[in-house]
């Protein structure tokens, strides 16, 4: 069951997923997105994004902090090219674990991980709910 953000506690790990122009969509081949974003949702509230403006990346997912994570120092993280079951299983085990300024994330996520460019990161992300 997923977590649900709740007005008396604390904000959760949050979840993007971008899936537009070319992130969830039949350009990449081989991934079923509906399961990818259905399977993060079980650890986490996960917002669907249009064009997150990295589509060489493609399929881009960024992991936002929880409250706790963000009072530690923790930022979103953003990886790309997560496009088969094992490195989506390794983002969940992360977010299960607590996500950024909380859990250090897995090595193997250092694969996926990328800074975004600037014109990205200017792209308003979505609140996860």
């Amino acid at each position: 069951m997923p977590r649900r953000p709740s007005s008396a506690g604390p904000v959760p790990c949050r979840v993007v997923v971008c899936r537009d122009c070319c992130c969830g969509s039949p350009k990449v081949t081989g991934v079923d997105h509906g399961k990818q974003t259905a399977r993060l949702a079980e650890e986490a509230p996960v917002r669907v994004s249009g064009c997150l403006d990295v589509c060489d990346q493609a399929n881009v997912i960024v992991v936002q902090p929880s409250s706790e994570g963000r009072a530690a120092g923790g930022r979103a993280a953003w990886f790309g090219l997560v496009n088969d079951p094992a490195a989506t299983e390794d983002i969940a085990a992360w977010v299960r674990a607590g996500g950024p300024g909380v859990a250090a994330p897995p090595d193997i996520l250092e694969l996926y991980a990328f800074t975004p460019p600037r014109r990205a990161r200017s792209v308003p992300l979505p609140d996860a709910g």
